[in-house]
């Protein structure tokens, strides 16, 4: 490229000379070129694509046996114990039969093993989906005739997915009992949200689940908590009440429990004190210990355990009444193809299980990326948790994600790949041909009671919030509204409110930003806002100007209204009367500036017409884009100055900027006596001096004259 020396020979220094972009092709032959290459069919595209589908492909070739296999093996090992009590508790939030848990868990791990694209993530059921899938259950099997709070038969009547002698009422269909249409409204539910997310990762969306802000996702978590809590009380206390669904659940649940606590089972009462007091002991001990022990210990293994023992040789069920897990048939049950008509009915209720099932698994992977030093890609987790959700679907399985307690357990036990999940799904197989019968005299509250402990760490992070407070009010009412939505409505409002709270602080930070009048830094080139620090030196007769966000049509009223306030002078009025009387016989005039929205809003101040600046300096540099809103509004305020003999100059314009700068038009060549290399200056400094020349020039031509 070459370029012109005679700016350099007028003496201005240095000068930038922008590259020529290349010519952009034609959107019809932009596609062309796309749709040829995704439409090329070879060998090596072929194995490519395979590799991108099934990572484990590649990193096996790689895999190390003596470095990974010790802590990959330890690792599955402790995670595939911990999924058996888990599966077997999270099964109450579902409304389903424990079988169906297991189901899930070793599958999900199976799949995330070959697809996954994290080393250390678990994937699984997950409290809060269960809590969500559970909602659906009880909503449909309502509709269906079945009554959502009857339990399931004890363990000498029970049965699995051929368990078609429950009680129906009429509405009911005739070749299904009530858990053969909860598990059939579940797999309905997890098809249409696997889908959603496989097509999510198709279409490379990806990036939305980073819409689903942190304080948002803390904010569910703990909402979600308290419903999972409120939903596992009458299991603690073992109370027989109905199960209340739609808004106000939480409330609803707990004015039930108070009618009915004279009801209570004492049996259950003393079981769940028991096991809240173990199991919350020795987590915290184990929270305390946990650089001490290499592998964290089994507690709700061994509390399960112990406990079903007990309610074996003490007939607890046969004696008090009390409720048990009933019969856990083993083997797998014949695939069956969800139901298309259930399908349709719960189509809405799986966008909001796919996008926490997204968010959380995406978030989750690439915090355990960033802190083990490699990269995940967006896209192919979600269409690894889609196919987790999609193909176990026909399995009788129901919605899976990432979960962060099994994950940090995952990584504490010297995990290195995805080969754990494998070793884990071992474990969860060895339960499901052998060990699941043994589990039939379990007692629900202890059930009840694993659910109740684990959701310590989502209850634990209303510590947080002042500290969120102090860092950012609007995070903290993003957090406050989701939690409590979550509770007194439901999830899935919950969810929509934090969306729609999350957007609107979005909204509010951009349309009021901060805007501030700078001053020079002692004899330095740095301007800062004269208010927020001492012994600044103000510009004589020029004002420089900092506005803290993008200029668009939301804020532009905000604005002109605090360059007016800020400045002390309303352009725009002045030069509009100037305009109208067609003279300037107004100059000895005061008007009044309104600025009620702006800064220094509390009382109007009444302004000379005549100036007392010569040149405004907007410092752009914050400036994240224009639209053509903005830009007119430049335009027509530099029009106003004009009128007033005043200069609008920018300073540190980014190249977006610069760019819609001049497609918009702002800097044409026929300003006058303006030339663009002297509306954008590249610093403040550089600007207020040229300002500072420009009117000595002004000066001395016209004392000349």
């Amino acid at each position: 490229m070459e370029v012109s020396s005679e700016p350099l020979q007028q003496g201005r220094g240095l000068v930038l000379v922008r590259r020529q972009p290349p010519v952009p092709q034609s959107l019809r032959k932009t596609l062309k070129a796309r749709l040829l290459r995704s439409c090329t069919c070879s060998l090596p595209r072929a194995r490519a694509l395979v590799q991108d589908l099934i990572p484990a492909i590649c990193w096996l070739r790689q895999y190390r046996p003596r470095e990974y296999l010790a802590g990959d093996i330890m690792s599955g090992l402790v995670i595939g114990i911990i999924l058996v009590p888990q599966a077997i508790a999270y099964s109450l939030l579902a409304g389903l039969q424990p079988i169906y848990s297991l189901y899930t868990s070793f599958f999900a791990n199976l799949i995330y093993f070959l697809m996954g694209t994290s080393r250390h993530v678990s994937v699984g059921i997950f409290s809060l989906l269960c809590l969500m899938v559970g909602q659906v259950v009880d909503r449909e099997l309502q509709l269906a005739g079945f009554d959502p709070s009857q339990d399931s038969p004890g363990p000498r009547a029970n049965g699995s997915d051929l368990n078609n002698s429950a009680a129906t009422l009429v509405l009911g269909p005739p070749d299904c009992g009530r858990d053969c249409y909860a598990i059939r409204i579940a797999t309905a539910l997890t098809l249409v949200a696997g889908v959603y997310q496989v097509l999510m990762g198709v279409l490379q969306l990806g990036f939305v689940s980073a819409y689903l802000s942190q304080p948002l996702l803390d904010g569910f978590a703990m909402g979600a908590s308290v419903t999972i809590l409120t939903s596992q009380l009458r299991h603690l206390l073992g109370v027989q009440m109905p199960r209340h669904q739609g808004p106000g659940m939480v409330i609803s649940t707990w004015l039930s429990l108070l009618r009915s606590a004279s009801q209570a089972n004492v049996c259950d009462m003393v079981t769940s004190t028991v096991c809240l007091a173990v199991l919350l002991a020795t987590k915290e001990l184990s929270d305390r210990c946990r650089h001490r022990l290499r592998v964290p210990l089994p507690t709700e293994l061994l509390v399960i355990v112990v406990a079903t023992l007990v309610s074996h040789f003490g007939q607890l069920h046969e004696r008090f009444g009390s409720s048990v897990a009933g019969n856990i048939p083993t083997g797998f049950v014949a695939p069956r193809v969800p139901d298309p008509e259930l399908m349709q009915r719960v189509a809405l209720d799986a966008v909001a299980l796919a996008l926490v099932g997204s968010a959380f698994s995406i978030s989750l992977a690439e915090m355990f990326a960033h802190n083990h030093g490699y990269s995940i890609r967006a896209n192919q987790e979600l269409l690894a948790v889609g196919c987790c959700n999609v193909l176990p679907a026909f399995f009788h399985c129901f919605a899976t994600s990432a979960a962060l307690a099994k994950s940090l357990v995952k990584t504490s036990t010297g995990c290195r790949t995805q080969l754990s999940s494998v070793v884990s799904a071992a474990v969860v197989l060895l339960v499901l041909l052998v060990l699941a019968p043994l589990f039939q005299d379990l007692q629900r509250s202890v059930l009840a009671c694993v659910i109740v402990v684990s959701l310590r760490g989502a209850l634990r992070k209303v510590r947080d919030l002042p500290q969120l407070w102090r860092l950012s009010p609007a995070d903290a009412l993003v957090w406050m509204g989701t939690a409590a939505t979550c509770v007194l409505v439901s999830t899935e409002a919950g969810l929509l409110a934090g969306v729609i709270l999350s957007l609107l602080s979005l909204v509010g930070r951009t349309q009021r930003p901060h805007a501030a009048l700078l001053a020079r830094v002692g004899d330095s080139a740095f301007y800062e806002d004269a208010t927020e620090f001492e012994g600044l030196i103000p510009e004589p007769r020029v004002q420089v100007f900092r506005f803290s966000g993008p200029l668009y049509y939301a804020n532009k009223d905000f604005f002109l209204q605090s360059l007016y306030s800020l400045t002390g002078l309303d352009a725009g009025r002045l030069a509009a009367r100037r305009k109208e009387r067609g003279s300037e016989a107004g100059a000895g005039e005061r008007d009044p500036v309104e600025s009620k929205d702006g800064p220094g809003s509390s009382r109007a101040a009444l302004v000379p017409t005549a100036a007392s600046f010569h040149t405004v300096v907007i410092d752009c540099a914050p400036l994240l884009f224009l639209d053509t809103t903005g830009m007119a509004t430049l335009q027509g305020l530099r029009q106003d100055y004009k009128a007033l003999g005043i200069s609008l100059v920018l300073a540190c314009c980014s190249p977006p900027v610069r760019d819609a700068l001049g497609r918009g038009g702002f800097l044409r060549e026929d300003q006058g006596d303006v030339a663009e290399e002297e509306q954008l200056f590249h610093s403040v400094h550089s600007a207020v001096l040229a300002a500072r020349a420009r009117r000595g020039e002004l000066a001395a031509a016209d004392s000349t004259l």
